[in-house]
């Protein structure tokens, strides 16, 4: 059986194309491969250049007809690729990627492709999906060539990356921002740290902000961050960014763990306009909802389509700016406004729980069975008085606990930009569009556990899962709004096309097989030209 095997010289940087035949070794009882050199590598086309072999004097040299392989002739999967070739064209991607990596983009591209259609697999196996698939660099890439693919990718060239990106984004739409963590095992790698893991690992980890058009559903912009940074601390870093790369008219959505004072009079401070979840338990929140709580739970008030109520507010917000290069600040109001909900099921829900746990708590002071980590709720709901007669008795404090009861089902957002509170909230439940992509690179990426020991590498694959992440995004947003999912999975619709073939011979035009008409509408829904369409 005969295979093309390909070998850089590292010396001169040439790649040779070596012709290698297995056959059975009788005596050693094993398989062997003989191997001869057949042509080098053109770097620009990547054909092979056929090597002229030397002449004797005195022999002639018969070759036979047939003896050096036709390698033009290929058979090879071609749907699933033709897919990303389109989406990379409609969305920039490719063209992108080719102004700043000019000599490596097709191999990240071809890198791409496999991370997407071989779901958890290791690169390890890229050569097996190499032979069998069409892709852009069409070429074998070995682990250790990988590795140095990763390594070469630097910050100018992602930042350039990001820039081209966000151009071809909605400027209108919001942009949801939020942070996942990822586990390592690697004891070198510096950001890696313990922090609040949000998959409960127990593992050291590094986190990563991430940041996703809600309209589009892609994303263009992310960011490695130490394992230890808590939320609120990334937001101002994150407002530096956006202004260094170029983007404005900005609009962020993000939940409550990104709230801090110092984070909204930062993006009033940048002129960003935000959506932002807050807890009910900030005085100016609750001070909001008391001044009309006994008329908020009205018909007027009532969204049959959430089955909530809900209203707005116009707030001031005491804006405050330090100015140390003249030694002084700046100190003013600004309009701010306050989104309230009321979920009554919700409400039900934690006043049950609650009123659970407040009759554990007494069943544990009347029988004696006080608990240590329990003593400060004893002395906040309950009178508790012990005589040697009646032993110990127990009265709930009613006005606390009314107190304690009184925001349950409530939730609140704020903005600094006009809008209805039903809009708000349809916005803000968008943001889910990050968790989604955030489970694609843990769980379909194979980025839940990194096995990188360098930090070059790791911020090249980074890169690299992310690429991926846009074009996993694209798709699931069409078969979301084509209903695709009520039939198939998003393997089931990759596996659908990714069994189309393409025929090369030389001299001839790229013959695609045939095409099932489910297949091309799959193609249609997902807004791809069908490729039979283009023969």
């Amino acid at each position: 059986m005969a295979a093309i095997i390909y070998q850089t010289d590292r010396r001169s940087g040439i790649t040779y194309a070596y012709e290698s035949i297995s056959y059975w070794d009788k005596d050693k009882q094993q398989s062997r491969a003989k191997r001869h050199m057949i042509g080098r590598v053109d770097k620009e086309n990547g054909e092979i250049i056929p090597t002229r072999k030397k002449k004797s004097n005195t022999d002639t040299v018969n070759i036979k007809q047939g003896s050096l392989p036709i390698t033009d002739v290929k058979r090879r999967f071609y749907g699933a690729t033709y897919l990303f070739d389109s989406i990379g064209e409609s969305l920039g991607i490719t063209e992108d990627l080719k102004q700043c990596f000019p000599d490596t983009y097709k191999q990240i591209l071809s890198v791409v492709y496999y991370l997407i259609l071989e779901d958890n697999n290791p690169l390890s196996r890229f050569s097996k999906w190499s032979v069998l698939h069409r892709h852009p660099w069409d070429k074998d890439i070995s682990s250790q060539r990988s590795s140095e693919l990763f390594a070469s990718i630097t910050e100018v060239s992602k930042d350039k990356f990001f820039r081209l990106q966000g151009k071809r984004r909605i400027e209108k739409e919001f942009w949801a921002y939020d942070t996942t963590s990822v586990s390592s095992f690697s004891e070198t790698l510096r950001q890696v740290q313990y922090g609040n893991n949000k998959d409960n690992d127990p593992l050291p980890q590094l986190n990563i902000a991430l940041l996703f058009g809600e309209k589009s559903n892609l994303p263009f912009y992310y960011r490695k961050l130490a394992g230890n940074i808590p939320d609120s601390k990334t937001v101002r870093n994150l407002i530096a960014d956006l202004d260094v790369l170029g983007y404005n008219k900005i609009k962020l959505v993000m939940d409550r763990g990104f709230y801090s004072e110092a984070n909204i009079n930062g993006l009033y401070q940048s002129h960003l306009k935000f959506l932002i979840a807050v807890r009910m338990s900030l005085a100016f929140v609750k001070k909001g909802l008391d001044t009309i709580y006994d008329d908020f739970r009205t018909f007027e008030n009532y969204c049959e389509k959430y089955e909530i109520y809900t209203t707005t507010l116009p707030v001031d917000w005491q804006y405050t700016q330090e100015r140390p290069y003249k030694g002084d600040s700046i100190k003013e109001n600004r309009r701010m406004y306050l989104h309230l909900y009321f979920n009554i099921d919700k409400a039900a829900e934690d006043e049950k729980v609650f009123d659970k746990n407040l009759c554990a708590l007494r069943n544990e002071l009347e029988s004696e069975k006080r608990v240590s980590e329990h003593e400060n709720q004893y002395t906040k709901y309950f009178d508790i008085k012990t005589t040697p007669k009646r032993g110990t008795q127990v009265a709930v404090k009613q006005n606390v606990v009314r107190e304690a009861k009184r925001y349950y089902g409530y939730f609140a957002l704020i903005s600094n930009e006009t809008m209805d509170s039903v809009i708000a909230l349809e916005i803000y439940r968008n943001k889910d569009v990050v968790e989604k992509a955030f489970g694609n690179l843990k769980e379909r990426l194979n980025m839940k556990r990194m096995l990188v020991s360098s930090e070059q590498s790791l911020d090249g694959k980074l890169f690299v899962e992310f690429v991926a992440l846009i074009y996993l995004s694209y798709i699931k947003k069409q078969m979301q709004d084509h209903d695709l999912f009520k039939s198939y999975t998003l393997q089931g619709v990759l596996d659908k096309l990714d069994v189309i073939e393409c025929f090369e011979q030389p001299g001839r035009k790229l013959r695609v097989g045939e095409l099932l008409e489910k297949q091309k509408d799959l193609y249609n829904y997902l807004g791809i030209i069908s490729p039979s369409s283009l023969c």
